[in-house]
């Protein structure tokens, strides 16, 4: 059975930790920042994680 290849969009969306959790970036980042509130565009900055079975069906994206 040939090997899986990795979903191009999901690699530069999604990063694996080294305990095996699904972190990515807020979206809502890229423009548009005048109108955003300083308070939201700090919470932005920090990464988040994902949980549960949208985590699993990335890491099958990922090929992990």
């Amino acid at each position: 059975m040939p090997k899986q290849k990795t979903h191009s969009g999901a690699k530069k969306r999604f990063r694996l930790t080294a305990t095996g959790k699904v972190k990515f970036a807020r979206p809502t980042k890229g423009h548009f920042l005048t109108t955003k509130p300083q308070s939201r565009k700090r919470k932005l900055r920090k990464g988040s994680y994902i949980a549960g079975k949208n985590a699993s069906n990335i890491k099958t994206l990922l090929a992990k």
